[in-house]
């Protein structure tokens, strides 16, 4: 368990470095604004593409070898970054790793800890995510300022301990060794998966909820490199990294506070709290202020935080009851990752259009509060 929780924070750790490593490149190279967002674009479609597959490829082989390929398919992404590779193509190759990774990490806990110890592991993990982002994010937003070079350097040394810890989680029996890698039968079994979850209003709710709330983290997180320069006049990288931090401090916030007080029979209480992440992005969108924007951006986080963390409990236990809960995931990843691709599309397209940065974030804010709108409304009309 220890070297899972090592290798889950140096990946999830240089994940986030990288990002801003690449975002220092593709300035470094005068690359239009509009390629900013597009290399999330990149990194999320592999995660759309691998969505029948990555499920029962974790379940075919030994996870914690899984979870070491994944990391070297991570590493050799950021190495042909360093080697001069378009920062765009080198992110995807690393998003491929990412895909892989993320139902081994999940899926392994249950092989390594009993019954009892499962929620404090799922805690531990998740954990160990957040610290990693809000580290991976600060600290690759000030070594990119500083050197390029040095940051992806730093990064494919974090991978690499990554994959060498890997190798320090037992060989553990494969979950599904009768597992076969049928194209066709996994492309069904999916889709089948889909359309069981899309049908049950619980799962549709929760699978359509989440999805909204991840898409808006990434594009905000995007949004803020754009944002920070025009609101603030402040340009370097390490300033919207910062900021990024403050979402994901706000995030756990909201999370405990979701953990404690909010019951799956009581889920709609947290619609509320869906509907004011929109207002405080319309409202964010307006201030000058720095210590103003570190505020609204933490209850941005506490909002969502709060928002998510119920629905994501509901679709586990609709998902158990249904498809199991390896398929809920994948299905889950494509819906979020859909999302994502959808509204970061959104965001390139007003930038290309050289839409003020200021009137994006109005607009983007306008978009997520009429999306739940319509979603509470529907959910409420049908109770």
């Amino acid at each position: 368990m220890i070297a899972v929780l090592i290798a889950q924070f140096m990946s999830a750790f240089a994940d986030n470095a990288l990002l801003f490593a690449a975002i220092a490149l593709l300035k470094a190279g005068s690359a239009p604004n509009w390629q900013v967002p597009l290399l999330q674009e990149f990194f999320v479609v592999a995660f759309i593409i691998l969505a029948p597959f990555v499920g029962p490829i974790a379940d075919g082989f030994p996870k914690g070898r899984v979870m070491l390929t994944a990391n070297l398919l991570k590493l050799s992404g950021a190495t042909v970054m360093m080697l001069g590779l378009n920062p765009l193509l080198a992110y995807g190759l690393v998003g491929i790793g990412a895909a892989a990774y993320s139902p081994a990490k999940y899926g392994i806990l249950s092989e390594l800890v009993s019954a009892n110890q499962l929620v404090k592991a799922n805690g531990l993990i998740e954990g160990s995510t957040i610290v990693a982002i809000l580290l991976g994010a600060v600290l690759g937003g000030k070594i990119a300022d500083m050197s390029v070079m040095f940051a992806l350097t730093a990064v494919c040394a974090c991978y690499l301990l990554a994959a060498g810890v890997n190798t320090l989680i037992p060989r553990l029996p494969v979950a599904r060794p009768d597992t076969k890698l049928s194209l066709l039968k996994l492309i069904k079994e999916f889709l089948e998966a889909l359309r069981v979850l899309s049908f049950n209003k619980d799962a549709r709710f929760s699978l359509i909820g989440s999805s909204i709330f991840w898409g808006t983290g990434s594009t905000l997180r995007l949004l803020l490199v754009a944002w920070v320069p025009v609101a603030l006049g402040i340009n370097d990288l390490s300033m919207p990294a910062n900021l990024s931090g403050a979402v994901a401090v706000g995030i756990a916030i909201g999370a405990a506070f979701a953990a404690n007080f909010v019951r799956l029979e009581h889920v709609n209480r947290v619609l509320p709290a869906g509907l004011l992440i929109g207002v405080l992005i319309i409202m964010f969108a307006q201030t000058t202020q720095l210590s103003i924007a570190i505020g609204l951006l933490i209850l941005i986080g506490s909002a969502g935080g709060f928002y998510v963390v119920p629905l994501n409990a509901l679709l586990q236990e609709r998902g158990h009851e249904t498809v199991g809960a390896g398929n809920a995931v994948a299905v889950q990843n494509f819906f979020e990752n859909f999302c994502m691709m959808t509204l970061i599309g959104i965001y390139i397209v007003l930038q290309k259009n050289d839409v003020p940065v200021i009137t994006t974030t109005w607009v983007f804010g306008g978009i997520i509060l009429m999306a739940i709108s319509l979603l509470a409304l529907k959910r409420l009309r049908k109770l």
